[in-house]
């Protein structure tokens, strides 16, 4: 349950793809902080969704076939839109992201409207070629939003239902998140940042390298 100090109803989108190693820890971990999970089936062929079947408070969306990360975020914050969610908080269901945090995106998003998570204070867990990659694609992106951009590929998250009401992406992978980025600051929304640590299990097996670049040099200049 949130903790918040305001009435706010605060909910967790969770896209998962075959993550049925943790995504019940996961989604168990992070109601503890918020009033509902949105979990998103991303056409799994695991047993993941039936793992949290039944939880309470726990929605479960699916999708027949694998679409990408961008496609199972919308579909997450297209429900919190129906169901007049304030904020919303995002998380991988791969264990990357620890709900323990979520308190400091709640906190911080009093002052911003959306709030990502900033991996880069301490690099020592993070492939080298992640962190060259998260580094220049947050130097442009900061060229591009015209505000300062610490860790643009982060997808531990907090928005404000106003953002989510006024911002569709046209990116189905793991790109979307950028373009929410630029997406919000042509809108003047403000983007703010939390400290987290970094945290890698299997995300690089599902990271097709080339397609992320040219999908994100595609929405950088478009």
């Amino acid at each position: 349950m949130s903790n918040s100090k305001s009435k706010s109803r605060i909910c967790a989108v969770i896209p998962f793809y075959n993550e049925e190693k943790f995504i019940r820890n996961v989604v168990l971990e992070t109601l503890k902080f918020v009033d509902l999970v949105i979990a998103v089936n991303d056409g799994s062929n695991d047993d993941a969704e039936n793992l949290i079947n039944y939880i309470k408070n726990v929605i479960i969306l699916s999708s027949t076939q694998h679409r990408g990360k961008g496609y199972a975020l919308q579909l997450g914050f297209i429900e919190s839109l129906k169901r007049n969610i304030d904020i919303v908080i995002t998380l991988d269901g791969d264990n990357q992201h620890n709900p323990e945090f979520i308190p400091s995106f709640i906190t911080a998003i009093d002052k911003y409207d959306i709030v990502v998570g900033n991996r880069l204070g301490n690099l020592k867990k993070m492939p080298f070629l992640r962190i060259m990659s998260n580094k220049i694609s947050s130097m442009l992106l900061s060229l591009k939003t015209k505000q300062k951009i610490f860790d643009s590929q982060c997808g531990f998250r907090a928005y404000r239902n106003d953002v989510l009401s006024r911002i569709k992406t046209s990116s189905e992978g793991f790109i979307a998140e950028s373009e929410i980025l630029i997406l919000a600051s042509r809108l003047n929304y403000k983007i703010g940042f939390v400290d987290i640590p970094t945290v890698y299990e299997n995300e690089s097996s599902k990271i097709n390298p080339k397609e992320v670049i040219v999908d994100f040099l595609k929405i950088l200049f478009r």
